[in-house]
């Protein structure tokens, strides 16, 4: 059995290492259009703010260690188009310019995700950079450290672009932020959150300017002003953080189901509509728990693991993939916050009947250094209380506490078990009881 692999980033290399285990004589094809695989981006936003130093710290896996495992990695080699009917993909050899077909009896399709750059005026201009791919992040680094390069720009308020605050401030710069809606991270957190969130940035000395659209870049050579709905202000260096697109415009038109926006839809098994076709990462859809939706979350923790998934059934498994709760989370600056099932937004969306309770508490006893406020919003059924998402924001220990909303969640815990939920307590770590424990004795 022949089995090829478009694209060898997160999912595709977790599918090809799970199946060279579970089926030691498939042929395995890795084409990957860069000159890496096995590669967490996620790291970018801590490389260039000089957290860490080797950027080959966010390479899980050499080209040369999967070649030793028997699959074959083809790097700087692009699939530029499949045909599904013959089983064949066409490759075009990035050192070469050739271009050759490539049979396969099954596929995965792991391309991942681009970023978006939107309609902006002379955004070609230089020092104005994306973060999603190892060069990007190699040129940024260099950039902040020249000293001459002061103000920094970010346009969009997502993961990415709240995660280039810190770096940037990380060397003193001056840094503004640019977001078209009217707060922070709306897609991820309830108003409540943002509204905590938001502040720190503040606190901290950035620039957040929401409800603007930036027009235009302006400069001879390099970028010296950026131009908004409502202002110009002067800037060194521009961070372009307005979301990702699937990689997926190659086979925009071979009759695969995708969303709209070019996600292919998967089932739990991770395949396509395609017989055996399977997909997975962020090029594909996943399919979420509470709401039972196929949606497009480009996450790396549901890459590798819807991936792993796809591996075993390409050697031969039946297994399904027990749905993900978009379990997300971030640092901005001194604070983090994560995620777990679904916003409030979400639960009036899909009209479940539904209610939600919102508090603020401290993460440990007072006399121990290190108390701070926490703040925890849970998301439940009215009549079962079973709890359908939680958020958390802090100082300290906030995400590890969304771990356990999540874990509550796939355990089908109600606020009352929650609120008496045996956790564990130590004066530099949390109170007697919990601001879990809390959270879930205040929701009636």
């Amino acid at each position: 059995m022949k089995v090829i692999i478009v694209g060898g980033i997160a999912a595709g290399t977790s599918a090809a290492a799970k199946l060279r285990r579970v089926n030691p004589n498939a042929e395995i094809v890795i084409y990957e259009k860069s000159n890496i695989v096995s590669f967490g981006a996620c790291g970018l936003p801590y490389f260039i703010g000089n957290f860490f130093e080797n950027s080959q710290n966010m390479i899980a896996r050499t080209p040369e260690e999967f070649i030793k495992s028997g699959v074959d990695v083809k790097n700087n080699h692009e699939v530029i188009n499949i045909d599904f009917k013959n089983k064949l993909v066409k490759v075009k050899n990035l050192n070469s310019d050739s271009i050759f077909d490539d049979k396969y009896d099954k596929l995965m399709i792991a391309t991942g995700a681009s970023s978006i750059v939107p309609p902006i005026k002379n955004i070609n201009l230089n020092n104005v950079y994306t973060l999603k791919n190892m060069d990007d992040g190699k040129v940024l680094k260099k950039l902040l450290m020249e000293e001459n390069n002061k103000s920094i720009a970010i346009i969009g308020a997502g993961f990415i672009g709240l995660e280039a605050v810190e770096a940037a401030k990380s060397y003193g710069k001056e840094v503004s932020v640019f977001q078209l809606e009217d707060r922070i991270l709306k897609d991820v957190f309830d108003k409540e959150i943002t509204d905590v969130l938001e502040q720190e940035l503040k606190n901290k000395g950035v620039n957040l300017y929401l409800q603007e659209t930036v027009s235009e870049l302006i400069g001879n050579d390099k970028v010296s002003k950026l131009r908004t709905n409502k202002r110009e202000i002067n800037v060194d260096i521009v961070i372009i953080a307005t979301g990702v697109k699937p990689n997926t415009e190659f086979i925009k038109d071979s009759g695969i189901d995708m969303l709209p926006n070019g996600a292919i839809i998967v089932d739990e098994y991770g395949r396509t509509s395609i017989e055996d076709v399977y997909s997975a990462g962020d090029c594909a859809t996943i399919n979420q728990v509470i709401t039972n939706e196929r949606s497009y979350v480009p996450l790396a923790t549901g890459a590798n693991k819807l991936g792993r998934i796809v591996g075993e059934n390409l050697g031969g498994a039946n297994l399904t993939f027990q749905g993900s709760l978009s379990s997300s989370c971030i640092k901005i600056l001194d604070m983090e916050a994560g995620r777990t099932g679904i916003t409030e937004e979400k639960a009036k969306e899909i009209g479940i009947d539904y209610k939600a309770k919102f508090i603020t508490d401290m993460n440990q006893t007072n006399y121990y250094p290190g108390q701070n406020k926490i703040y925890v919003k849970l998301i439940y059924e009215s009549k079962s209380k079973k709890i359908l998402g939680g958020q958390v924001a802090g100082y300290k220990d906030a995400v590890q506490r969304v771990n356990i909303i999540a874990a509550c969640i796939f355990g089908k815990l109600t606020t009352k078990e929650l609120g008496m939920l045996d956790l564990c307590y130590s004066p530099p770590f949390s109170r007697t009881w919990d601001v879990l424990n809390v959270a879930g004795n205040v929701c009636k």
